[in-house]
């Protein structure tokens, strides 16, 4: 997710960590305690062999953003190299949503994430990026995106969020998802009811995506789809062009915007709203970390995501994961 200048929905995403206020999140309406800070380790080590993206060799993390340049796959070896890095993505994924369980840390999923990813040959492309200390984001109940992966254990019925990317073959490929620890009954029906909608928020999105049809379209989509339900949508942030860079055009806006250009063959970048439990919200950077975006008063947020490429026909969802097994 690139943070955004709210006040110009349709320009240009801006770096990630702008101040956007203290953390200073109370009770929540529902009577549930903050999200407690707990203790981050160190960030894991990377095997030497494994190539790295650009940012993660130099003091700052900075990555080069050519602000001008849109991630156009337009080689069937691009394509096949992202479709790869996408696949592994959603695989690591899959398996860390698995690891969500009462009890276990989001530092222990960060640990499983980040040997997933090494031992696939890739490299997680969190870590170090302008300095994220870790190798995946875990974003748990008012804690918007971004979270840090710490030493406190997840409870039942918590909303977690885990983002995955990874860096193979020269592609990243970018997706997350949320899931109530426990199952969705065990967080409530507004809890489950929050994460059903944010998952078919991001389809009405991909829904939107054609050849020749305007980019902004797809957070009209999004917009409409949540707001007919009653719930919010961060407006701040937006999806990003993937693929040999981590962030870069086109920007996607979840709200309604005037982000200009049309959606064209080749085009690949990630779309993931993020829902609040209501329409008006207010969102706080941890000034302490200056990752964590949080509501700041206290509301449920859950977010899903993709990296779509768009295709003669449409699109393709270079992130799904295959569906949940029936008994």
């Amino acid at each position: 997710m690139i943070l955004v200048n709210a006040t110009a929905a349709g320009a240009r995403g801006l770096a990630l960590g702008r101040p956007l206020g203290r953390r200073t999140v109370a009770r929540s309406a529902a009577g549930r305690a903050p999200v407690g800070r707990g203790v981050v380790s160190p960030g894991l080590p990377v095997p030497a062999h494994i190539v790295r993206p650009a940012y993660a060799a130099n003091a700052s993390g900075s990555p080069e953003r050519p602000d001008t340049h849109f991630e156009v796959q337009d080689t069937p070896d691009k394509v096949r190299r992202l479709r790869a890095a996408c696949a592994l993505a959603a695989s690591v994924l899959e398996r860390a949503l698995g690891l969500c369980t009462e009890g276990t840390t989001t530092d222990e999923i960060d640990a499983a994430v980040h040997a997933m990813v090494v031992d696939a040959g890739a490299y997680p492309s969190p870590l170090l990026y302008k300095g994220f200390p870790k190798s995946v984001c875990t974003s748990v109940n008012e804690v918007v995106c971004h979270g840090i992966p710490d030493s406190r254990p997840l409870r039942r019925g918590d909303l977690v969020n885990v983002d995955v990317t990874v860096f193979l073959e020269g592609m990243h490929g970018d997706t997350s998802a949320t899931m109530v620890v426990g199952g969705r009954d065990a967080g409530g029906a507004a809890g489950a009811r929050l994460v059903r909608a944010a998952e078919e928020a991001l389809e009405a999105g991909v829904g939107a995506v054609k050849p020749g049809l305007p980019i902004s379209g797809i957070g009209l989509a999004i917009e409409a789809y949540a707001r007919e339900r009653g719930y919010g949508v961060v407006s701040e942030g937006t999806g990003h062009g993937v693929g040999e860079h981590f962030h870069v055009p086109p920007y996607v806006f979840h709200v309604a915007n005037s982000y200009p250009g049309a959606l064209r063959e080749g085009m690949s970048f990630t779309i993931e709203p993020m829902l609040t439990e209501r329409p008006d919200y207010e969102i706080a950077l941890d000034a302490n970390d200056g990752w964590t975006v949080v509501t700041k008063d206290g509301q449920l947020s859950a977010q899903f995501e993709h990296t779509v490429l768009v295709t003669a026909a449409g699109v393709e969802v270079l992130t799904a994961r295959p569906p949940p097994r029936r008994p």
